[in-house]
């Protein structure tokens, strides 16, 4: 197996080397996105749940903010935005938007990289068509000047050879294309519980001040 993968890789010619560039520099984005989303989700889900979600369920807002901006994770970030407009007793409207402009700071570094995992799967398919373009001319231009009789056989070949970098550029191509999806679809997960947390805690100021809380909230 390992012997026909490298014959498979030397008779496609010289562009196989920059589509295998390409491909090693893709998924050491993707492995790298993938590690970054699991630990932001992980810190996410610890700080909301285990640290600002009980306090706020308490109405003790200041503590909530405190553990939010001592956090070093996205959520604390944006929940640590609107928990200060709360403290200072802003309009819901106002904690809305300095939820959102948090959201706003954090989602580029969340999107950072994953894009280029398109145009890189882009840029293996057209070099393995490029590649099989010109190997296809140097074949057409060497049957020209071959024997007759051997004309077929000698076309065969080098037609074969050449259709390599094409498949080696969509083997590369559809992994890197498959990634960006998922690392779109965890992305977007991500996005979905920043905006859940925040609807939690806007359902929280909005419901009623039970009977004791208000010592806690000031």
């Amino acid at each position: 197996m390992l012997e026909t993968i490298v014959r498979f890789f030397q008779e496609g010619g010289p562009f196989m080397y920059p589509i295998a560039v390409v491909l090693a520099l893709g998924l050491a984005i993707a492995l790298e996105r993938f590690i970054f989303l699991a630990s932001v989700g992980r810190k996410n889900r610890v700080t909301f749940e285990k640290g600002i979600l009980p306090l706020l369920q308490k109405r003790d807002y200041q503590r909530a903010m405190k553990a939010a901006s001592h956090s070093n994770s996205a959520i604390g970030s944006i929940m640590g935005a609107g928990l200060g407009r709360l403290v200072s007793n802003s309009r819901r409207e106002d904690i809305e938007y300095a939820m959102e402009e948090g959201l706003m700071e954090v989602l580029p570094r969340l999107e950072k990289r994953t894009q280029y995992l398109a145009t890189l799967a882009n840029i293996a398919t057209l070099l393995g068509l490029l590649g099989t373009i010109i190997g296809l001319i140097s074949a057409f231009t060497a049957v020209a000047a071959a024997d007759p009789a051997q004309k077929a056989s000698l076309l065969s070949e080098s037609i074969s050879v050449a259709m390599n970098t094409t498949a080696f550029g969509l083997m590369s191509a559809i992994p890197l294309l498959m990634f960006h999806a998922l690392l779109q679809t965890r992305t977007n997960e991500i996005v979905d519980s920043f905006e859940m947390a925040g609807v939690k805690l806007l359902n929280l100021v909005s419901e009623p001040t039970p009977s004791g809380a208000s010592g806690a909230a000031a």
